[in-house]
C-alpha cells in the first residue's frame, strides 16, 4: 500500500506519536549500526555502547496535554506511559515532582499520582531520512532513551541529593569507604619502606592520608565538583614518586633518609598542585575538556595499572601459600558468589576485598603462632647486614613477608595523633622533579574526567558543565597543595575506584559520602588505626596491589562502553597506545643497563632508577632527568600517543563517543541540574562572574 504523506492516516502505536518525517527528505545510504538504524540519538553519551549524542532539534510538535499537565514546549517530546510501565516510571515521576519539573496534582497524595500516567521528557530526534516501509512506524526514540535512564536511575538505591536518615545514611557511607579501604592506604605501605621509612613512620604517615582524605572529600562534595567521590592519594602519583624516591642524588644517603625524601616530595607536590589548580580555575580545564575523549581515556588509565607488574607478583612470591589465597579469596568472593544476598545486600561483592584480606590475614596469624615461619637463632628485627648466618639471611625475606607479627607498628602507635601541615620539615622545592609533577597533574586531571562522566551517569540528573569540570579539577589542585603541606608521599585526587563502588554498592547519596569523610577525620586521630594498617603483612599488601591495579586497567577499558569498540579506527588507536605505553618505558628503562649488574636497588624498583641510566643524554642535567623519567612512565606514553591520534584521525562523534557535557545556559534553567552541582550557602552567587567555573 502506498505510503500517505497525511501524518493522520499514519498507523498510531501510542497516545502521542512522533512527528512525521517531510516527505521531501532525500533518502540516505543504509547505516551500519543499530544506532543509525533507528535514528537513536541519546541526550548524552554513555547512554548506549555508541552515540552521537549532540541532539538535534525536531520540528515544533503540538503540545497535547496529559491528565491536566501540559506537554513539554519546543524540542521535548512527551511520552505518555500508563501504569503497566511499573516502578521505573514511578521513580521518575518521584524524582521530578521533587526537583518541581512535573508539579503533583493538587488534592491527590503522592500514591495516587504514582498510578496516573506519566509524562516523561525525552530529547528531541531527527526524522530519518531512509523512507519508512509499508505500514510500518518508525520507534519513538525517546521511549527508547527514557527507558535506559529509567533502569539506570532505578539500579540506584540512593541518588546524589537522597537522604533517607541517619541510620541508612552512615550504613552505606560506611560501606561505600570500607569497600574503597584498599585505595586509601595501599600507596603509604608502599612508598614508606622505599624511602627508608620504620614501623613508626609507616603508621604516622597513614593516619596523615584517611585525615587529608576526609578533609578533602568534604571540599569536592561542597565546593567541588559536588559528586560522591572520595578524594584519597591516587596511583597515577605512585610512579612518579617512585622515581624521585629512587632519584640518583637519594641513592647514596645513610641512615633514616625518610624525612629528607618526603621533604622533596612535599615540594614537588606543591608546585604541580598549585599548576593544577591554575589549570582549572583559569578555565584552560574547559579547553583541554575537547581532548579529552572514552579513547583517550581508556588507555591512559589501563597503562597505569599495567605499569605495576613488574612489582605485583615478585613482592608476593616469597609467601605463596598466603598470597595466593588472598587472590583466590578476592576471585571467589566477587565473581563466583557475587550473586549471594545477606538481607537484601550482596555481602561478597561488596566486601570481596575486606573478607579476602581478613581471611588470609587470620591464616597468617595461625601459621606465625604454629611456628612455620620460626627458623632457630633468626630473629626478624634484626638488619639483613648484621645477620652472621647464611640461614638466617636466606630466609630473612620470607619471614619479613609472612609473619603477622614482623611489624610493630600497633604496639608503637599512640592512643592520639593530631596530623599537622609541615610535621616532617620544611618542604624543599626542586625544579625538575616539580616538572615531572606538573606532567603526572595533567594525567591526574584526564582520570579526574572520566571519572566526573561516569559517576553523573549514575547518580546525577544529567552531565556537569564544563565549568563544573573545571572547578572539580582547580579544587583537586588546592587539595593537592593540602596533601602536599601535611606531607601524605602523594597528590590528592578523585579515586578511579569510585565509580566502581557506587555501581556495586548502588550508594550514589553526597550525604553518605559526607559522613563518612567525618568519620575518617576521627579515626585518622586515632593513633592505633594506622598503626593497625600499618600493621599489615607485606605478602597482603602486594596481593591487594594485584588485585587493584588488574581493577584499574579494567576500569580505565571500561571507558570504551561510550564509543564504538568495535571501530577498527578506534582499535588500531587503542592498541597502538597501550603496546608504545608498555614497549617505550621498557627501551628507557633498560637502556644502559647490563644483565650481569649487581644494582642496590631491588629488581621491582629498577624501572624507576631510569633517571641515571637513561638515552637522553644532553649537557644539562636538569632536562636529562626530565625526559628520562617522562619517558619512563606507561600512562604519559599512553596519553600522548591516545590525545594526538583521537584527535588527528578522522572518525565522527559517534564512533569516538565524544564526552557531552551539559550546556551552561540550559543546565541554569533546569531546576534539578542547579541542585546537583550548584554551590552552597550562597557561594556561587559571589563568584557569578567566573563563568568558566561553574553553572
Amino acid at each position: 500500500m502506498a505510503q500517505s504523506s497525511d501524518p493522520n492516516n499514519r498507523p498510531k502505536p501510542g497516545p502521542l506519536p512522533p512527528p512525521a518525517p517531510h516527505s521531501n527528505d532525500p533518502p540516505a545510504i543504509p547505516p551500519s549500526s543499530w544506532a543509525k538504524r533507528t535514528g537513536f540519538r541519546p541526550r548524552f553519551s554513555g547512554e548506549t555502547n555508541a552515540t552521537d549524542s549532540a541532539p538535534i532539534s525536531n520540528p515544533p510538535a503540538p503540545k497535547p496535554e496529559v491528565n491536566g499537565i501540559a506537554a513539554q514546549p519546543a524540542n521535548a517530546q512527551v511520552q505518555v506511559k500508563g501504569q503497566g510501565q511499573g516502578d521505573k516510571d514511578q521513580a521518575v515521576k518521584k524524582r521530578r515532582e521533587g526537583e518541581g519539573r512535573l508539579p503533583p496534582k493538587p488534592g491527590v497524595n503522592r500514591q495516587a499520582n504514582n498510578a496516573v500516567a506519566v509524562a516523561v521528557e525525552a530529547p528531541a530526534v531527527q526524522p530519518s531520512r531512509r523512507g519508512v516501509r509499508n505500514g510500518d512506524v518508525e520507534n519513538p526514540v525517546p521511549r527508547m532513551v527514557n527507558d535506559e535512564f529509567v533502569s539506570r536511575q532505578a539500579h540506584m538505591k540512593y541518588e546524589l541529593r537522597d537522604t533517607p536518615g541517619l541510620v541508612p545514611i552512615g550504613f552505606y557511607g560506611f560501606q561505600h569507604y570500607l569497600s574503597m579501604m584498599g585505595s586509601l592506604v595501599l600507596i603509604p605501605l608502599v612508598i614508606v619502606p622505599a624511602m627508608g621509612g620504620d614501623h613508626e613512620d609507616m603508621s604516622m604517615v597513614v593516619s596523615t592520608v584517611l585525615f587529608v582524605s576526609g578533609i578533602t572529600t568534604l571540599l569536592q562534595a561542597n565546593f567541588g565538583s559536588r559528586l560522591p567521590l572520595i578524594q584519597g592519594p591516587s596511583f597515577v602519583f605512585l610512579a612518579p614518586a617512585l622515581a624521585i624516591i629512587k632519584s640518583p642524588e637519594f641513592l647514596g644517603l645513610n641512615g633514616n633518609n625518610f624525612k629528607h625524601i618526603m621533604k622533596e616530595l612535599q615540594g614537588a607536590i606543591i608546585i604541580a598542585s598549585a599548576f593544577q589548580a591554575l589549570l582549572g580555575y583559569s578555565g584552560l580545564m574547559t579547553l583541554l575538556l575537547r581532548l579529552i575523549n572514552p579513547v583517550v581515556v581508556s588507555p591512559t588509565i589501563a597503562a597505569v595499572g599495567l605499569s605495576f607488574y613488574s612489582y605485583g607478583f615478585p613482592q608476593m612470591g616469597a609467601c605463596l601459600e598466603i598470597g595466593m589465597v588472598q587472590i583466590l579469596l578476592v576471585i571467589m568472593f566477587s565473581l563466583y558468589l557475587r550473586k549471594i544476598s545477606l538481607l537484601g545486600h550482596r555481602i561478597f561483592l561488596i566486601y570481596a576485598v575486606p573478607l579476602g584480606l581478613a581471611i588470609t590475614w587470620a591464616m597468617s596469624f595461625l601459621l606465625t603462632e604454629a611456628g612455620a615461619y620460626k627458623y632457630n637463632g633468626c630473629d626478624v628485627n634484626i638488619p639483613t647486614s648484621n645477620m652472621i648466618s647464611d640461614h638466617c639471611r636466606k630466609h630473612v625475606a620470607r619471614m619479613k613477608t609472612c609473619r603477622a607479627d614482623a611489624s610493630h607498628a600497633l604496639n608503637s602507635s599512640p592512643w592520639f595523633r593530631f596530623p599537622y601541615p609541615l610535621q616532617w620539615g620544611i618542604p624543599v622545592f626542586n625544579w625538575k622533579m616539580a616538572v615531572v609533577m606538573c606532567v603526572v597533574s595533567v594525567i591526574s586531571s584526564v582520570d579526574s574526567v572520566g571519572s566526573y562522566h561516569a559517576s553523573s551517569l549514575l547518580v546525577a540528573s544529567r552531565p556537569p558543565t564544563p565549568g563544573v569540570v573545571s572547578r572539580g579539577i582547580g579544587l583537586e589542585g588546592l587539595c593537592s597543595v593540602l596533601a602536599g603541606l601535611w606531607g601524605t608521599g602523594t597528590g590528592s585526587t578523585s579515586l578511579t575506584e569510585n565509580v566502581h563502588t557506587i555501581a556495586v554498592t548502588k550508594m550514589g547519596s553526597r550525604t553518605a559520602v559526607e559522613l563518612g569523610a567525618f568519620v575518617l577525620i576521627i579515626l585518622s586521630l586515632v593513633g592505633k588505626v594506622g598503626g593497625f594498617i600499618a600493621s599489615i603483612p607485606q605478602v597482603m599488601v602486594a596481593g591487594l596491589l594485584c588485585i587493584m591495579w588488574a581493577m584499574l586497567v579494567a576500569l580505565g577499558l571500561s571507558n570504551l562502553r561510550y564509543s564504538e569498540a568495535g571501530s577498527s579506527r578506534n582499535i588500531i588507536i587503542i592498541g597502538l597506545s597501550l603496546f608504545l605505553s608498555l614497549s617505550v618505558p621498557a627501551y628507557f628503562q633498560q637502556y644502559g643497563l647490563s644483565p650481569n649488574s649487581n644494582s642496590p636497588v631491588p629488581t621491582y624498583f629498577q624501572p624507576y632508577i631510569v633517571a641515571s641510566h637513561g638515552p637522553f643524554r644532553s649537557q644539562y642535567r636538569g632536562v636529562n632527568y626530565v625526559m628520562n623519567t617522562l619517558l619512563s612512565f606507561h600512562m604519559v606514553i599512553a596519553f600522548i600517543v591516545a590525545v594526538v591520534l583521537d584527535n588527528t584521525v578522522p572518525g565522527s562523534k559517534q564512533e569516538r563517543g565524544v564526552y557531552v557535557w551539559s550546556e551552561p545556559d540550559a543546565a541554569r534553567r533546569e531546576p534539578a541540574v542547579v541542585k546537583d552541582y550548584g554551590l552552597p550557602f550562597r557561594v556561587g552567587k559571589m563568584f557569578k562572574w567566573v563563568r568558566w567555573v561553574g553553572l
